[in-house]
Parts: C-alpha cells; structure tokens; sequence
C-alpha cells in the first residue's frame, strides 16, 4: 500500500501549494523604505514612506516559483528518468528562491533602489530600509519546497506507469492479449496497431 507522503496527487499537490505560496508573497510589501526628507518633495503625492513589493525588490523569485509550480505539475505524468530531471529542476529553483530573498532580507535598501530610483528619479541615494515578515516567509516556504521536490524520487517507486506501452504489456501479461470477436474493421485494426498489436 502506497505511503500517504508518497502518493502522487499528495505531493504533486504539495508542491503546487508551496510554489504557490512562495508566489504569493512576492504580491505583499517585502521593504518598507523611509525616504531622505531632502527627496520628499520629487516624490509622487510627497510621501516619505515607500513601499516595495516583492516582485519588485526580488525578481526572480516570482520567475522560480512559477518555475517550480510547473515542475511539481510535469511530475505526475513523468516517467523514471523524467523525475530525477524534474527534482532537481525544482531543487535549483527553491534554492534560488532561497538565496534572493536571503539577498534581500541581507540589504534591503540595495534591493529597495530600483524602486526608490522610481520614486524619486534619484538613484543611489540614502534612506532607511525595513523588511517585512514576507521575505521570511519566502525563505521558510522556499526550503519546504526543496524538501517536497527531494520526496519525488522516493516516492515515484510507488507510482505506477500509465503509459500506452505500459497497458499493453500488463495485459499481454495478463493473457488478455487475444483478438477480439467478430469482425475487425480499419478502426479496429488501427486502434490494435495503437495497443502493440498486428492485426495481420
């Protein structure tokens, strides 16, 4: 009996929560920006107070989620080899998830300069630099997803193959590869050809 972690639909859906997730926070405040009252004035509306989407202060990480999200999707219909590739596709996108937000919970008004460049039409200027939990929460989410791609390779012992070829082979196994009765007409003999067998 198939483990409950290694079912297919448990962990494909897994990975799709935790891609998601990860997506999810690059939509929310990742920097609060406190500008320099000199440059208060070129900003839109004078507001002193910036704040810096996720999208916005990490780029990548909504690339690698959707990345990852499509990996988890491609491994319920992949095969052996197909999976290993597939795992560490998602691997290398949790990890780079990882290392940008680490990035900007590291320097977040380095991160936060594109948009305050925006803002104010200055770059490189001074200012003081906040991040939210949302940075956190991409790092924390982002090591799950690692851990979730890693439990693919032993869990695909347990998934059985659903391959035309795979069907054909169990049921030559199984003696149930014999004609059918009655007559045989192009539709049937093309979809015999489809199953492996001659009709001839």
């Amino acid at each position: 009996m198939t483990p409950v972690w290694a079912r297919k639909s448990t962990l494909v859906l897994l990975i799709a929560a935790l891609a998601l997730a990860v997506f999810g926070t690059t939509t929310q405040n990742w920097i609060t920006v406190t500008l320099d009252p000199d440059q208060v004035g070129q900003t839109v509306g004078g507001q002193n107070i910036l704040t810096v989407q996720g999208s916005k202060a990490a780029t990548a990480v909504t690339a690698l989620a959707l990345v990852a999200l499509a990996g988890g999707l491609a491994a319920s219909i992949a095969g052996k080899i197909a999976r290993w590739v597939i795992t560490a596709i998602v691997v290398l996108a949790a990890a780079g998830i990882i290392v940008a937000a680490a990035t900007v919970l590291a320097d977040p008004l380095a991160a936060a300069q594109g948009s305050i460049a925006a803002a104010t039409g200055v770059s490189g200027s001074s200012a003081g630099a906040a991040v939210t939990a949302f940075p956190v929460l991409a790092v924390v989410v982002g090591i799950l997803l690692a851990l979730g791609a890693l439990l693919i390779i032993p869990a695909g012992r347990f998934w059985k193959s659903r391959t035309k070829y795979d069907v054909a082979s169990a049921g030559a196994a199984a003696g149930n590869s014999a004609p059918p009765a009655g007559p045989v007409d192009e539709i049937d003999s093309w979809d015999r050809l489809s199953r492996g067998d001659d009709p001839t």
